[in-house]
Formats: structure tokens, sequence, C-alpha cells
């Protein structure tokens, strides 16, 4: 996770107090908890519930989630990733995290780094089928 909070772009997204690792963990959590909200993030993960609404709103700045008022009960409100993918999120999905590994690695051999991205690549698919 610090690998790929090292190679994320910042250019122009401003200052934040919720930190990208917070945000990935808040993005990992809604993967595998559609409809979720604040509360159930900040259960389910253990962070506090104001760094998990943090997070949301900096996710609602950037276009990656939506949030909605539960019909059922108007005093919740429901998170759920968007169904577009926004700029934001192109942009840091395309970002390769060749430069941050390298670094991790201790090496600027262009074989060992992608020989670990492929390995990275396989351990994600077995750990979340179809996850790319």
């Amino acid at each position: 996770m610090k690998i790929g909070e090292e190679a994320m772009p910042t250019e122009g997204i401003g200052e934040h107090s919720t930190s990208l690792r917070t945000v990935l963990i808040v993005v990992s959590d809604l993967r595998g908890h559609p409809d979720t909200t604040v509360g159930e993030i900040a259960t389910r993960t253990g962070l506090p519930q104001s760094a998990v609404s943090a997070a949301v709103a900096r996710l609602r700045e950037t276009e990656a989630v939506i949030t909605e008022t539960d019909p059922r009960d108007r005093r919740r409100t429901i998170i759920r990733e968007a169904p577009e993918v926004s700029d934001r999120v192109s942009q840091v999905r395309d970002t390769p995290i060749d430069k941050a590994l390298a670094a991790a690695l201790g090496t600027d051999d262009p074989q060992r780094v992608s020989e670990t991205v492929a390995a990275l690549e396989a351990l994600a698919e077995r750990l979340v089928p179809g996850a790319r």
C-alpha cells in the first residue's frame, strides 16, 4: 500500500487532511461492501468515523463515489462507487508504479521491476479474481 501511495499522482488535487492510505482503505472496503455508510466503514476498518467521512468527501470531490440519502432511513447516507469512471480515477489507475517499486526494491533494473510487477499482478488476480 505504501508503494502505491508513493506512485499516486498528486498534481492538481490540492491539500487534504486525509492520507492517501486512509482513502485507499475506504475504497477497498467499498469494493467489498457496496451501498454502505460511513459508520459501517468505520466499524469494519477500525478507522475513526471522522477519517472515513473526510476520505468519503475527498472521493466524492474526485467523483469516485456517489452518496445519497437512504430512502428507508433519511438520517443515513448511502455510499457507493460511482457507476462511471471519473477522469481522476482513470488517471490514478493509469499511473505506473514502476518508479516507486524500483525505489522500494533498491534497483533500477527494468527486468527486475517488470518481473515484480508481473508477480504482483498474478497475486492480485488470485486474491481478488477479476479485479483487473
